[in-house]
């Protein structure tokens, strides 16, 4: 009975959310219509068999999402964690930035950052305002945000659709953790702990959920974004845990040496990369993994998979400003994966969300 009205009570988590979200966006689109009539987007027609697919797909993650808990991959408080603190306290400027964001529509202009900020020592392709966001990646408005906005997005499953990296990373650090044991030089030798690193670790949601699940792993992040790393060690210093090694850098050269990881987790970024750059990422990836390590990657579904949700996958960067999305959507990682040297890669879909686990071999 217990398990049964945690479910129930997981449940009725999940749809509050949903629900909150659609109403979000319904509200903010009639608003939009009403004081900026000049702003026509066109969209793809969507139709009651899409929107039945859609709610079958959320269904299932919900469905997965609860029985790895059950498994024990992970603790049932994770299936009821969410940023409320960021929630009350942001959710109001979300509504006040709107105007802005209208405008950088109505003008297509994507390419505007406060004097403040130096953008400099970016790399062109991240130069851009994502989403039509105030100063793209590179404010604190915008790494306060970002949390809640893309809750908002995805109707409250952004955090399910993170967890699926979770089975297949305890099942890699397993087989490594008994290779380092069964290579051990002596017995009162300690086995030197495994160390995982997020690429494009954003705000930290994704390493909060791995600290809480492998404490024994050293954890590190790397992202572009100074703005989200302040975010991260914010959000990483408000519960107890020994605090994950972060660093500013790029996902296509980062600064560590050959061979150190044993596993790499990558969550929501390719899909923002040209092209030739998601290449470079996952040629770095392969280079700082250890030999037998695990590279997993989450993000946006793809045509070749999903073809019946084409009209999300085109709607999509037309409501949000993600330039390489569209190819995003036709490119294959797979390939790319197995270009670098990984081997044994196998993908999954999970509701709106695309799983990449890949093997570096020994």
């Amino acid at each position: 009975m217990p398990d049964t009205l945690t479910k129930m009570a997981y449940q009725a988590f999940q749809d509050g959310k949903n629900y909150f979200g659609l109403g979000h966006k319904a509200i903010a689109t009639q608003l939009r219509q009403w004081l900026r009539p000049d702003i026509k987007i066109e969209l793809e027609s969507i139709n009651p068999n899409f929107l039945q697919e859609i709610s079958r797909r959320r269904d299932a993650l919900l469905e997965v999402d609860w029985k790895d808990a059950e498994a024990g991959i992970y603790s049932k408080s994770l299936l009821f964690d969410n940023p409320w603190a960021d929630f009350f306290q942001y959710y109001p400027a979300i509504w006040l930035d709107l105007p802005a964001i209208w405008e950088r529509v109505g003008t297509n202009d994507v390419y505007s950052f406060d004097e403040d900020i130096n953008t400099s020592i970016f790399p062109r392709y991240y130069l851009r305002n994502f989403h039509h966001q105030t100063n793209g990646y590179l404010s604190d408005l915008s790494a306060n945000l970002y949390d809640t906005q893309v809750e908002l997005l995805f109707g409250g499953t952004a955090d399910a659709m993170r967890r699926r990296i979770l089975a297949p990373l305890q099942q890699a650090l397993q087989v490594k953790q008994v290779v380092a044991n069964t290579i051990q030089q002596a017995p009162s030798e300690p086995v030197e702990p495994l160390k995982v690193l997020d690429v494009a670790c954003g705000t930290a949601r994704t390493l909060k959920m791995l600290r809480e699940v492998f404490p024994e792993v050293s954890l590190f992040g790397i992202d572009l974004s100074p703005a989200y790393l302040r975010k991260a060690n914010q959000l990483l210093a408000e519960t107890p845990g020994t605090l994950p090694q972060l660093v500013q850098g790029k996902a296509e050269d980062m600064p560590y040496r050959e061979n150190y990881f044993d596993a790499l987790t990558c969550v929501f970024l390719f899909h923002e990369l040209p092209a030739p750059v998601r290449q470079q990422v996952i040629d770095e990836a392969y280079r700082v993994t250890k030999p037998g390590g695990t590279f997993i990657i989450c993000d946006s579904i793809q045509m070749v998979d999903t073809p019946e949700l084409e009209p999300m996958m085109v709607n999509f960067p037309a409501l949000f400003h993600e330039p390489y999305y569209r190819d995003y959507t036709y490119d294959d990682l797979s390939d790319r994966l197995a270009k670098a040297g990984f081997v044994e890669i196998e993908t999954e879909v999970h509701f709106v969300s695309k799983y990449w686990v890949a093997r570096k071999p020994a």
